[in-house]
């Protein structure tokens, strides 16, 4: 029944209508406290990295974030604004992140070390996915998981998310393997590198190609040697630009497999992996200044930081517990997978 000349339903509209504005505002107000933790945190991180030699911010950001998930209650206040940073920076953060990657210099590492590099990846991805399944893991873990370990840990875990369509508990338990076993390589891959008789600039190329986290290679590179971390990052970088094509081949794959089954259509290519590459050319063009180059590499690492500390608070040592040890073993077979294919890789190959 119509009243005062207004169809049937408008009432509710308005009262809908009426009603968003005032949600809008609440939930602005609900991102700002999480985000200006994990904003602090990280300038926090940053200052503190620099007092200490060789333990980069990343890493430290992330292991305060699961220390305090698993030693102390985290308010509910900060929920909001912490899923804020672990995804929205988080991506910006990657975006960034190709600015520091120039194609020529990865090409400059030459035909062997790029032939490393890709077996290190595609290798570990494909025998972590086909261990997984005869373990009964599910896909979207495995995914997580292959990603992680092969590309750069919790970024491509984070970044993988979406196209894989996981579940919240599945990315933290990815995120915990990635932090486990990657902080147990800083101290074991320059050692394995020294047993072998290795030289620094091997050994750089050996923690580059095998160690899962960005800022676990700056750890652990920098351990070594100068020379040791310049081809330890540069390599290591060279993995992360096969985010973007692993990024692309789970997207057209998830869609096909969910239009088969009905379901919703991940996206092919997220706009930040898009990001990504463009912000990777034009560092390729070296029309950027060196100034602005600068900034946006301590404005990513702020970003990237606040990000890692956000995904560390969502580590909840009992997920890994409850998917009863099945993750624990992949992540241990992903990580001897990878380092066997680096040590042998680089032992052929060896930086001039």
């Amino acid at each position: 029944m119509q009243k005062n000349g207004q169809s049937p339903g408008t009432g509710a509209k308005l009262r809908d209508a009426s009603l968003r504005r005032p949600v809008s505002r609440t939930n602005l107000k609900s991102v700002v406290p999480g985000l200006v933790v994990c904003l602090a945190t990280g300038l926090l991180c940053i200052f503190a990295s620099s007092f200490l030699n060789g333990f980069s911010a990343l890493l430290m950001a992330i292991l305060l974030g699961a220390l305090w998930r698993n030693i102390a209650p985290v308010p509910q206040i900060l929920d909001s604004g912490v899923a804020i940073a672990s995804k929205k920076l988080l991506r910006l953060g990657i975006v960034l992140l190709g600015l520091q990657l120039s194609l020529g210099t990865i090409v400059g590492l030459g035909p062997g070390v790029l032939l490393v590099v890709l077996l290190s990846v595609s290798v570990t991805f494909a025998a972590t996915l086909w261990i997984g399944a005869k373990m009964g893991i599910e896909l979207p873990q495995r995914l997580l998981i292959a990603t992680g370990f092969s590309i750069c840990g919790a970024a491509a875990v984070a970044g993988t998310e979406n196209v894989t369509r996981a579940k919240q508990d599945q990315v933290a338990t990815a995120i915990g393997l990635v932090v486990l076993f990657g902080t147990l390589m800083i101290p074991a891959m320059p050692l394995l590198g020294s047993l072998l008789g290795m030289d620094d600039r091997s050994i750089g190329m050996l923690i580059g190609a095998s160690t899962h986290e960005v800022a676990q290679v700056v750890a652990a590179g920098g351990s070594v040697s100068a020379a040791a971390l310049a081809v330890a990052v540069t390599v290591k970088l060279a993995r992360v630009v096969l985010l973007a094509p692993i990024i692309a081949g789970l997207g057209l794959y998830m869609r096909r497999k969910h239009s088969i089954e009905g379901g919703k259509n991940p996206p092919l290519i997220p706009l930040f992996v898009l990001g990504f590459i463009v912000a990777m050319l034009l560092r390729t063009t070296d029309l950027l200044p060196e100034s602005l180059l600068s900034v946006t590499q301590n404005l990513q690492t702020l970003l990237l930081a606040a990000a890692m500390f956000a995904l560390g608070l969502g580590v909840h040592l009992r997920s890994i517990v409850k998917s009863g040890g099945k993750a624990l073993v992949l992540g241990l077979c992903g990580t001897l997978v990878i380092i066997a294919v680096a040590t042998a890789g680089t032992l052929f190959f060896a930086p001039a």
